[in-house]
């Protein structure tokens, strides 16, 4: 994933509305922006094409055109992506707490040991 395909994405989700949209689309096989606009009481179509749009140019949706309609799917490849840099990023922080966890663990050492430590 490049740096501008990822910059897409994240921005694209960013948004409270597109990340509802995204949502609602994957809870379904396809669904057409009037069918996604009847979710949603405070958005018009124009808008909600305007959020597929951006959604689409990310590559998190895929259209498929059916005569004047629009039908609209979540394509995995992207979110993949996401995921993998997610855990790229985090997977040091991670090593590094498992093994705190189990060195605690190795000296009998708990969560709770140390909440009551503090608290007394």
């Amino acid at each position: 994933m490049t740096t501008s395909q990822s910059d897409a994405i994240f921005s694209a989700l960013a948004d409270p509305t597109r990340r509802a949209i995204l949502s609602l689309i994957g809870e379904h096989e396809e669904l057409t922006a009037g069918e996604i606009a009847a979710h949603f009481d405070s958005l018009g179509r124009t808008a909600v094409s305007s959020h597929l749009r951006i959604l689409r140019l990310a590559g998190l949706v895929a259209e498929r055109r059916d005569g004047r309609f629009r039908h609209y799917s979540v394509t995995p490849t992207p979110a993949d992506a996401v995921v993998a840099f997610l855990t790229s990023v985090y997977q040091n922080s991670l090593e590094q707490l498992a093994s705190a966890v189990q060195d605690a663990s190795a000296a009998g050492d708990t969560p709770l040991d140390r909440t009551e430590e503090r608290s007394a």
